[in-house]
């Protein structure tokens, strides 16, 4: 698949949304406005909008608590995933999921997770019961370098090679697992794990949008043809902390010097550049996109927050015959 100029452009709004939208997220944490813990993908973009440029709306994705980009890169609503990390009642979970448990079912965001590796079985079983209904449909789940280590990846490995079910098995691999470095915790690379269960494999710069799209397109086509997983591994780079707060005592001040070359933004607007869009462009984009991210919050910080009365609702399935 060759990205042309319109298609980047398109990608390079995109990732500016979600950057955008999580540094307006980073101050409101800071002042005190969002429960919880707050964990942002800035400097990884790319990856969740790569991929979700070969999806459709039936197609499903499950991801992490890193997974703010994964969401609106679905195409979660702007206002309804603001007022969910506030927790207002408007939020696409009603308030209720917060900043790490973002879903709208509607669009096949089958919701993020706190809990490392636990997207992969959700998608697993999406994958099977997509595969029964033969629409060609495919299931996608985020996952960062730290699941590795879980032994839910070797399950869904397994069973979905074993029954040839269309997962595609997104690694954003940032190099670190919390506060630790990859080659800390892992006895083997995910290219090997990915063979020792016959899955198809890939690696990309998963700093450039191009790249990850290009390949996500050419695994989803291959899957809706015929059935089965594959593996994409994103090498990308986490900006920010673990968590916000976090003071990153652990990574090198070389490491922290090269972050801008590496922003997929950054590396996105040069190329657009070079193929002959202005500065005017970029700050007429800039600018309707901040209009966007002020509309969307003004609505979710004017939600009610939920009643009390609401807390049960969803929670537990109506008994069949009683109202």
């Amino acid at each position: 698949m060759l990205i042309k100029s319109s298609s980047l452009q398109s990608l390079y709004r995109q990732m500016l949304l979600i950057r955008r939208a999580e540094e307006r997220l980073q101050k409101l944490f800071a002042d005190g406005d969002v429960p919880g813990f707050l964990h942002l993908s800035i400097g990884q973009e790319a990856v969740a909008v790569g991929i979700s440029s070969v999806l459709g709306v039936a197609d499903t994705v499950s991801s992490n608590h890193r997974g703010h980009g994964h969401a609106l890169a679905k195409g979660v609503s702007l206002s309804g995933f603001f007022a969910e990390i506030l927790g207002r009642a408007d939020g696409v979970c009603r308030g209720r999921g917060g900043s790490m448990h973002v879903a709208d079912l509607s669009i096949g965001m089958l919701g993020a997770n706190g809990i490392v590796g636990a997207g992969m079985p959700i998608t697993t079983g999406s994958a099977l019961a997509l595969k029964m209904k033969g629409a060609g449909n495919i299931a996608a789940v985020y996952f960062g370098d730290g699941a590795l280590a879980e032994g839910v990846i070797h399950e869904c490995f397994n069973l979905t090679s074993l029954w040839s079910l269309p997962v595609l098995f997104v690694c954003e691999n940032n190099g670190w697992s919390e506060f630790s470095p990859t080659e800390r915790q892992l006895a083997t690379s995910l290219e090997r794990l990915s063979a020792a269960f016959g899955i198809a494999f890939a690696s990309v710069d998963g700093n450039d949008v191009v790249a990850v799209a290009d390949q996500a397109g050419k695994f989803v086509n291959q899957m809706r043809d015929m059935p089965s997983p594959r593996v994409i591994e994103c090498q990308t780079t986490r900006i920010r902390g673990h968590f916000e707060g976090d003071p990153q005592d652990y990574r090198n001040k070389e490491e922290m010097s090269m972050m801008s070359e590496r922003d997929p933004i950054a590396r996105a607007r040069s190329q657009l550049l070079a193929e002959g869009l202005s500065d005017v462009w970029f700050e007429q984009l800039h600018a309707e996109v901040d209009s966007e991210i002020d509309v969307a919050l003004k609505l979710a910080q004017g939600s009610p927050e939920p009643t009390s009365d609401s807390l049960v609702a969803d929670v537990y399935t109506p008994r069949l015959g009683v109202s």
